[in-house]
């Protein structure tokens, strides 16, 4: 008899988690293991700030998924587009642009999520995301360029509009962003001897009443402090109406000559989930606490795109938080219960306490709230980036993250541009790929279609 099909999509903190267990705890004649992804390696998203600000390197962040020979995880390399529950077949955009079908027994979705957007006039076409490699070169590049053509601009006012940035999101990944950013751009500002460093100004806004609620009221209003020191002018309760290529209307009127709008409100699952035509919560797949697929035979899902129940919680409706620490040890579970199925054995429900959060906001800035004790500076500093580091899944990543943060601390920051994407106009769709998926009547037709070409 052929060997069940175990079929991971994503690569990301949850599916690596899944496909490692899996390879562990599963004998080698007892399945085998499939993982969809458009790139061969996980990316750190957490650390994604300190690659736009220059203190990590991209390749620092991406751990490779075939520098050991041991795996014996086949690699899809394409993105899911489509999944068939009933045909039970995943359908998957090769690199090439071809359209391949991959067939399962057991199908694990951990596809992650996208950046949140609104229909705001002009987002779309003007805003920067936050959310993948090629996003966070793209913003480097693009932030240091605005310095040079602001250097060598004779115009005041194309001047003052370059020096201005707007970072939309007050989260993790928002707080993060500027203030990496805005450090690289203070330090920047000795090289430019045109420059006058009192022009260059960051604005963070959030349309929420609190900078990262989840710290807490001190915490929270630490942040606060630490950046609006620093000269970040801070905006609550205030949105974008309208995003120009040269300037941005706020929602209380104002409205800033800007080339450098970063949106970073929010993340939403995956688009592959709304291909499934199953129950969601709040865009999230509807899953059990053992993370299975209601409805769906030996389909699991999991990590940002899944609303996994929080049993920590009294709250029944609760559900996991879309973070690394969760997704990480969700993947571990998924994997279990997968065996599980295979072997006849009972599923077992994911329950995981909350660690606390860590913000590293560059140089000795940060604040931290593990298990609960609130820290500031450089004890939070350490906390923050020793979770990192820990976090990160090999000798080779950990080693290049230490020797990057070391070097960044001993010589400080470089101002080199790649010329990444340097004349293309890139907006979010083009780096997360947002429109490439199928809807439920496309997955079904094509899967049909396919089946009568077998035939």
């Amino acid at each position: 008899m052929a060997r069940p099909k175990i079929l991971v999509v994503g690569a990301g903190f949850a599916g690596v988690g899944c496909v490692r267990r899996l390879e562990r705890r599963l004998g080698a004649g007892e399945a085998d293991i499939a993982l969809v992804t458009p790139f061969s390696y996980q990316l750190y998203l957490p650390l994604l700030p300190q690659v736009a600000s220059g203190i990590l390197t991209p390749q620092s962040i991406a751990v490779s998924l075939r520098r050991s020979k041991k795996y014996r995880t086949r690699i899809v390399p394409g993105g899911a587009i489509g999944v068939d529950t009933k045909a039970k077949v995943c359908v998957v955009r090769n690199l090439a642009g071809e359209i391949v079908d991959e067939p399962y027994d057991y199908l694990v979705l951990a596809p992650g999520s996208v950046t949140r957007t609104f229909d705001i006039p002009g987002l779309a076409d003007n805003a920067r995301g936050m959310k993948t490699l090629a996003e966070a070169a793209f913003v480097r590049d693009h932030v240091i360029s605005q310095l040079d053509l602001a250097d060598a601009s004779h115009d005041a006012a194309e001047r003052t509009a370059r020096l201005q940035f707007v970072v939309v999101g007050g989260g993790y990944a928002g707080t993060e962003t500027a203030a990496c950013l805005q450090r690289l751009t203070s330090n920047a500002a000795t090289r430019y001897p045109r420059l006058d460093p009192r022009q260059i100004k960051w604005h963070l806004i959030d349309i929420a009443p609190k900078l990262m609620p989840e710290l807490g009221e001190k915490l929270g209003l630490s942040a606060q402090k630490i950046l609006r020191d620093r000269g970040i002018d801070i905006s609550l309760g205030v949105s974008i109406a309208k995003a120009g290529p040269e300037e941005v209307t706020f929602t209380d009127g104002r409205v800033l000559p800007c080339r450098t709008l970063i949106w970073t409100a929010g993340v939403v699952a995956s688009p592959l989930i709304k291909t499934l035509d199953a129950e969601t919560v709040r865009g999230r797949l509807a899953v059990t606490a053992q993370m299975s697929v209601p409805g769906r035979s030996g389909v699991f899902a999991l990590g940002d795109a899944a609303a996994v129940p929080d049993l920590t919680k009294d709250d029944e409706a609760a559900v996991c938080p879309p973070t690394a620490q969760h997704a990480m040890r969700q993947g571990r579970k998924v994997a279990d219960n997968v065996i599980a199925s295979l072997r006849g054995r009972p599923l077992q429900p994911y329950m995981h306490k909350d660690l606390g959060l860590v913000v590293d906001l560059g140089g000795r800035d940060a604040v931290s709230k593990p298990v609960g004790i609130e820290l500031r500076g450089l004890p939070a500093q350490a906390v923050a980036r020793g979770y990192h580091w820990s976090a990160l899944r090999t000798n080779v990543a950990k080693t290049r993250v230490l020797t990057n943060w070391l070097l960044n601390a001993v010589a400080g920051d470089d101002f080199v541009r790649t010329g990444f994407l340097a004349r293309t106009p890139a907006a979010l769709r083009d780096f997360e790929y947002t429109d490439a998926y199928l809807t439920p009547e496309q997955v079904r037709e094509h899967t049909e279609a396919a089946h009568l070409q077998q035939k």
